[in-house]
């Protein structure tokens, strides 16, 4: 089953476009497994990071890649100038296949919701319905729960052609009364939202 794994690098101030060049020449050179979904830079939100979106055919793998690169202690090529790294895995919607390649716009919302102990079940329930009329709006390209950490947390990756874009959006979205899905703040409690910008090799972008 496929497994979407999110590394969050942070990188030393001024190192962002040093960082993406070499997690370019890592993944062109053919270094590691899973396959290259999309890299990010930060700018609004946690500010010095990268952002790695990787797919996986299953858990297995994944873990046995991220072992391999720990133990390497080579990090996508660019560990020299990293402070800190995470890794986050999710899985996709059930009903929501996940869109991993494509040009969609300038500016991505990397959007993570905290979810209450038992919330899982009814926020799947409560999004099947309100996905199909907000993403005629504009796309999203990945949403998923995690599979790690001891928070329950979904996530909703979003791209716009620029910000005001996704002002517009949004507020056309809480206008036609379908979103945010009916009951489904409820089960919410922390919301966290990153503003990213694809890098140029990015699959996504």
């Amino acid at each position: 089953m496929m497994r979407l794994d999110v590394a969050t690098l942070s990188v030393h101030t001024g190192k962002a476009a040093s960082v993406q060049s070499k997690i370019e020449q890592y993944f062109k050179a053919g270094h590691g497994n899973g396959t290259l979904c999309a890299s990010w830079t930060s700018e609004i939100g946690g500010l010095n990071r990268v952002l790695i979106l990787r797919a996986f055919d299953d858990s297995a793998t994944m873990h046995a890649e991220r072992e391999r690169m720990l133990l390497s202690g080579d990090i996508f090529g660019a560990s020299e100038h990293l402070a800190d790294v995470t890794f986050d895995a999710y899985a996709p919607f059930p009903y929501f296949p996940p869109q991993l390649s494509g040009t969609f716009g300038g500016v991505y919302e990397f959007r993570v919701y905290r979810i209450k102990p038992t919330g899982i079940k009814p926020v799947l329930a409560a999004w099947e319905t309100a996905l199909p009329p907000r993403t005629r709006l504009s796309p999203i390209v990945f949403v998923g729960y995690a599979l790690e950490g001891v928070t329950p947390r979904m996530l909703h990756i979003c791209p716009y052609r620029d910000l005001a874009e996704r002002t517009r959006i949004r507020g056309e979205a809480v206008a036609s009364g379908e979103w945010p899905p009916k009951g489904g703040p409820d089960w919410l409690t922390v919301m966290d939202s990153t503003i990213c910008v694809p890098a140029a090799f990015s699959p996504l972008r």
